[in-house]
């Protein structure tokens, strides 16, 4: 691990902070850290309004997408929603579709199939839609790319209405709207919405025009929220009112597929955190093992029972995606040391046999493994389908556009993407790509860093501090959870390797003139000997409060020691 300590900020602008709003200079240097140097902006950090929320038609093309929707319900049209297949796309069809079903009756899904027709417009959801008699397509995260499918439509008199968040590409599609904050002619004031944002934008809009409030699209935000912590985009803006919003819908009043998914878990309040490894996984586990459509199923439904059994058979795709996950990842893991490619700049494996349900997951893993920009590939029909993962700092989109000749099409961001290729330009494609990861990175981001927020001493640590640092959240990209540097803290002589493989640490530490405190360190067991007999060593931590049978207490939990 590198760690590396964020410049300090200007230390009068701490100080004047730190005055106007009566807290320490630690919490004065967090905030300025991220951007936040004045009293209104700092309320507005802390006090996320549903006010703060933009003008829907300040998004380029959205007054031409409410009015067509709005002439499609006043002409009885049919009204198909199209979405993705990952935690993005269901969730936001199942908030468009809901939203409209709740006045407009005339209104159907469509998630197309992983497998058959792969990521986003297909030809086939545009059949579907021309014989069963839908004249408008609404598609959300998803569609940008698409001006061939949105001309093949236009032959068949089916309008689009396009609702995306990913890159465009030199030409749009010829669609009615198309409702993009990445457009470079949209002057949206927030370009970081996820698919489900912008399809709340759409319904928020469209609310505008029924007469309805922003209280009255509360509802639809728990939603929005699993999609903003699923698809990790910055929690910053919009994005962290929404999350924030929507993760009180979550903890109070969830619809009842989520509710389902939830009801086992035995903590109190759900964290973004929980959105991102209990709700979003099960989510996904749909599309991936059999279809996106059950989990538009899950989320649209408003019986609890029915929405029980739906949940139960998501349950049962999500553990076969669990040991399909592991039994690939130990495949290619064994793929890489046979090639003898552990020291490459980059990693790209293909097995025809993978489940291409899972390959983002196992592209995940392996970039934990070996910190690489990482490709993982599979059959899919004719053709190879891969899905990518970055690692931080290191665009691998920009990557993949450098090797585009390579490749049959492509999409996606920064840290991950997916495409296509014909098997025979595999190898070709394999060398260009590491060709141009060795060319472009810089070496030191092949380790992972743990960047720390402050240096503080273990006496910093109080009841206010904690009670503060509770109000940064909800925590995401550009407001990650702060992490601080203690030096020369020991073991109280209670450390142990805990863990069936003894793979996590146990603690408690302090400095001389200290109080000690409980720290628990995941996957960091292999590191006791550093803490063993009392030995002083530097620990990089979060501050966070355990709960235990009732009973709240300070806990750090270690990131890294040396």
């Amino acid at each position: 691990m590198r760690w590396t300590l964020k410049p300090k900020p200007s230390q009068e602008k701490v100080k004047h902070l730190a005055t106007q709003l009566n807290v320490d200079e630690i919490v004065a240097t967090l905030l300025v850290q991220r951007g936040i140097e004045t009293f209104e902006q700092a309320k507005t950090f802390f006090r996320p309004s549903l006010n703060d929320l933009h003008n829907p038609y300040l998004m380029k093309d959205m007054d031409k997408a409410v009015s067509r929707i709005e002439k499609a319900i006043a002409n009885e049209e049919n009204i198909l929603v199209f979405g993705d297949y990952d935690v993005d796309g269901t969730t936001a069809v199942s908030l468009v579709s809901s939203y409209l079903k709740s006045y407009y009756p005339n209104v159907a899904t469509y998630i197309p199939d992983r497998y058959d027709e792969g990521y986003g417009i297909s030809y086939k959801g545009i059949d579907f839609a021309e014989d069963n008699g839908f004249s408008l397509i609404i598609a959300l995260d998803c569609g940008i790319k698409s001006v061939d499918h949105v001309a093949y439509a236009k032959e068949k008199n089916i309008d689009f209405i396009i609702c995306d968040h990913h890159r465009p590409g030199n030409e749009l599609p010829n669609a009615v709207a198309v409702l993009d904050p990445k457009r470079d002619d949209c002057n949206y004031p927030y370009d970081e919405l996820c698919g489900c944002g912008v399809g709340f934008k759409l319904i928020q809009a469209l609310a505008q025009n029924n007469n309805q409030t922003i209280e009255d699209l509360v509802p639809y935000l728990d939603l929005v929220a699993t999609a903003i912590a699923a698809d990790i985009v910055p929690i910053t803006g919009e994005n962290r009112v929404l999350a924030k919003f929507g993760l009180e819908v979550i903890n109070s009043n969830p619809r009842p597929g989520i509710k389902a998914l939830i009801q086992n878990i035995k903590k109190k309040v759900l964290t973004i955190t929980d959105v991102v490894f209990i709700i979003a996984p099960r989510i996904n586990a749909a599309g991936r093992i059999k279809h996106g459509n059950e989990a538009v199923a899950l989320l649209t439904e408003f019986d609890l029972e029915q929405a029980e059994i739906f949940a139960s058979e998501i349950e049962q795709h999500n553990a076969d995606r669990k040991d399909f996950d592991k039994q690939i990842t130990v495949e290619a893991l064994s793929q890489i040391i046979e090639n003898n490619e552990k020291e490459n700049f980059s990693t790209v494996v293909y097995n025809e046999n993978w489940h291409k349900g899972v390959i983002g997951i196992v592209a995940s893993r392996l970039t934990e493994t070996y910190y690489r920009p990482t490709i993982v590939f599979t059959k899919s029909g004719d053709k190879l389908a891969a899905s990518a993962r970055s690692v931080k700092d290191f665009d691998i989109y920009n990557a993949l556009e450098a090797c585009a000749e390579h490749l049959e099409q492509f999409g996606g961001h920064m840290y991950a993407a997916g495409m296509t290729l014909k098997e025979e330009n595999y190898l070709a494609f394999k060398e260009a790509f590491e060709k141009i990861v060795e060319e472009t990175i810089h070496p030191d981001l092949l380790i992972p860093e743990i960047s720390v927020d402050a240096e503080i001493e273990l006496s910093d640590i109080n009841e206010k501090l904690i009670r503060i640092l509770n109000q940064f959240e909800p925590f995401g990209p550009q407001n990650m959870t702060p992490l601080f540097l203690t030096k020369n803290v020991f073991d109280t002589g209670y450390a142990k390797q805990i863990g069936s493989e003894n793979e996590h640490l146990k603690a408690f530490v302090k400095q001389e003139h200290s109080s000690s405190f409980n720290a628990i360190g995941f996957k960091i067991g292999n590191k006791y000997d550093l803490v063993k007999n009392q030995k002083k060593f530097d620990a990089v931590y979060s501050i966070e409060e355990n709960e235990w049978n009732g009973n709240v207490s300070v806990q750090l939990q270690l990131r890294d020691i040396k």
